[in-house]
């Protein structure tokens, strides 16, 4: 069984998943990363893949890619980092990235090299709806990886009922319509999406992403979604804190709302 699968069957409330873009602040950081996420109790992690024009990404993340870049990573540079990851890791591994280095790479070759490494799902924001049930669900189906699509407060109740019937994982729940970034509090409207997408009770879970920068925006979205998503925060903090380890335990801090932790 798929390991998202398995979290959602023992843990559907306040998970937390966190993302960072592979190779920033260095390049070799990347399984460091991810262990330290995983010892601190972090639910999932994302691995973004640097992208030289992350056009759904604030500023934090496209400097984080930038700097990737210049370090060395690529797609081809990660996937071999994260060989015999699975006898250091168990939670779920995500990879996110923009489409343009998934086909340079070849779709079906990064299912399949991601199902021998251990990757539980994928999250590709600029893939278009219908190339994903011509061309991408069969290879969800056949090496077990599901792709998780966004939606946003502009998405139709019909299209989210399409993602929700056709897509696996679960449901990446933007939280606005603008770029990742911090931000201190939600809107009124804001809430009122979140309330509405919780009333159209579909079967994938959701968790909320994009701005969730403190313990309020945390304990908001985890009311009504299964969790949370943290970027742009812990990429500022792995930019900022001398270490990895001082760079999660200062996102934990803030995400459980530690008055004397804040950025």
């Amino acid at each position: 069984m798929n390991r998202i699968t398995e979290l959602f069957q023992r843990k559907d409330r306040n998970l937390l998943s966190v993302y960072f873009t592979a190779g920033y602040p260095v390049l070799e950081d990347t399984v460091e990363i991810i262990q330290m996420l995983e010892n601190r109790g972090v639910d999932l992690v994302e691995i973004g893949i640097p992208f030289s024009d992350p056009m759904a990404d604030g500023v934090v993340i496209q400097q984080s890619s930038t700097q990737a870049l210049k370090n060395g990573m690529t797609l081809p540079v990660l996937l071999e980092q994260l060989i015999g990851i699975r006898s250091r890791v168990e939670l779920p591994l995500l990879l996110m990235g923009y489409l343009n280095p998934m086909l340079r790479y070849g779709i079906e070759n990064l299912f399949r090299k991601g199902m021998e490494i251990g990757i539980d799902g994928m999250i590709i924001p600029d893939l278009p709806f219908q190339e994903y049930l011509e061309s991408v669900k069969p290879l969800c189906e056949k090496y077990d990886i599901p792709v998780i699509m966004l939606i946003t407060p502009e998405t139709s109740d019909e299209r989210i009922r399409l993602i929700d019937e056709y897509c696996g994982g679960f449901i990446y729940m933007v939280s606005s319509a603008s770029t990742t970034g911090v931000k201190d509090r939600f809107t009124a409207g804001q809430i009122e999406y979140f309330q509405r997408i919780d009333r159209l009770n579909l079967k994938n879970k959701r968790l909320i992403g994009f701005g969730i920068s403190n313990g309020e925006t945390l304990s908001t979205v985890c009311r009504y979604s299964s969790g949370a998503i943290i970027g742009s925060l812990f990429v500022k903090l792995l930019g900022t804190e001398p270490t990895v380890e001082e760079a999660v335990d200062h996102l934990l801090k803030i995400a459980h709302g530690d008055a004397g932790s804040r950025l």
